[in-house]
């Protein structure tokens, strides 16, 4: 009772002093809410809507249920998460966080996953994307290709790392679902009618699926965009009053017994709250070699930042998951894939460009270079397909409300 109490009070202190610090700094607060939604509404609303909408549909076609029964022999040994985990594993690699989240909480909403499972694979499946690592952070901001290769290796190696080690989490056997009906024939015979099966228990028309399938997403991705500004922020609240550099202070021992540069400390912290903008400061900076640059970004990149965490948080709460498993495993990925980084440093980077490596020929070759290409793209019509999916989110809603 006094635990909740007392952290009830630092809640309420924390936020009233928030709001005294807007409007003490109105200036700083708007330019740093201007940043947070710009970056959302350019970058990260066009580049997740898709695939949010496409994993909501595919879930309502029983494909998950069918990628389920195929991946079981896989996922279940190796991380001890039924086979659905892959097609989480597989969507939160390919549009970043939080749709490991998103889609993990899905699953556990409809009993597909255990409370333990859903913890399991929630702590290996919120990643960032490629097209961030190696668009934004290597080419956009240390303008360096090769650099992108490095850090995705470390990055998703790590998630596989902690995957593995998060298996040990929730040794209790005795919750474990009971779906596994007894099979007869071929695998992939079973997984098609289990995936019928799904088909058959949803009786929405498919123009009613596809509508509350962009709904929902759009919901979900407001709600992002709401912590990205908040954060943006808190981060530059935090600035303002000079409390970062207060904790920088503090960190400038530890960072010069390593041998890092002090300067990196105050990015560090402010990419422990918000990772774009942690990247892009720790990027500007000349006192510090690109190793002691990487190993830090890798880091925040597998922290995923407050900002992500919190947005985690709010998903995962409407669902009986636990985030203390979730932040546990952020930390250790951010161990883990600073150790990689340098151990990968060698055979994966290569400091003189001038001759041709196999490092440099794999970041130039078409099927990698596509990822520079599209993060241009995305820069440029970004904010007309934000515009046009919030036009098409009011419709539906609109027409809801009607209804």
């Amino acid at each position: 009772m006094y635990l909740s109490q007392t952290k009830n009070l630092i809640i309420a202190i924390s936020t009233t002093l928030f709001a005294f610090s807007i409007m003490i700094y109105p200036k700083a607060a708007f330019e740093s809410s201007l940043t947070g939604l710009e970056m959302w509404w350019g970058i990260v609303f066009p580049s997740l809507l898709p695939f949010f909408i496409i994993s909501e549909l595919l879930i309502c076609f029983g494909v998950v249920r069918f990628i389920g029964v195929i991946m079981e022999p896989i996922m279940r040994p190796l991380f001890r998460v039924p086979g659905s985990g892959g097609f989480v594993w597989a969507m939160g690699l390919a549009s970043g966080f939080p749709a490991g989240a998103k889609l993990t909480a899905r699953l556990r909403i409809d009993h597909e996953i255990t409370r333990e499972e859903a913890e399991r694979l929630v702590s290996f499946t919120n990643c960032s994307n490629p097209l961030f690592i190696l668009g934004a952070v290597s080419v956009g901001f240390f303008h360096n290709a090769e650099l992108g290769i490095l850090l995705a290796a470390a990055h998703y190696l790590g998630n596989i790392v902690v995957g593995l080690i998060m298996r040990f989490h929730g040794t209790n056997q005795s919750n474990q679902p009971i779906r596994q009906k007894h099979r007869k024939g071929s695998l992939v015979v079973y997984a098609i009618k289990r995936m019928n099966q799904v088909q058959q228990q949803d009786p929405r028309p498919i123009g009613k699926q596809l509508g509350d399938a962009v709904k929902h997403s759009i919901q979900t991705l407001l709600m992002i965009g709401g912590f990205i500004l908040l954060f943006s922020v808190l981060n530059r609240m935090l600035t303002e009053f000079n409390i970062t550099s207060i904790l920088a202070t503090f960190l400038a021992t530890f960072t010069s017994v390593i041998g890092f540069s002090t300067d990196i400390i105050s990015p560090f912290i402010s990419g422990l709250f918000e990772i774009t903008l942690g990247s892009k400061l720790i990027s500007d900076i000349s006192s510090s070699n690109l190793l002691h640059q990487a190993i830090i970004v890798s880091f925040i990149l597998a922290f995923n930042g407050f900002s992500v965490q919190a947005q985690v948080a709010s998903i995962l709460a409407e669902t009986d998951i636990r985030f203390k498993p979730f932040f546990i495993a952020r930390i250790l990925h951010g161990f883990i894939a600073s150790l990689l980084t340098i151990l990968l440093w060698r055979p994966l980077y290569v400091n003189d460009r001038t001759t041709p490596t196999v490092v440099e020929t794999f970041a130039s070759h078409p099927s990698i270079s596509w990822i520079y290409h599209a993060w241009d793209h995305l820069l440029s019509i970004g904010t007309l397909i934000t515009f046009l999916s919030l036009l098409i989110y009011i419709v539906l809603k609109w027409r809801t409300i009607m209804n």
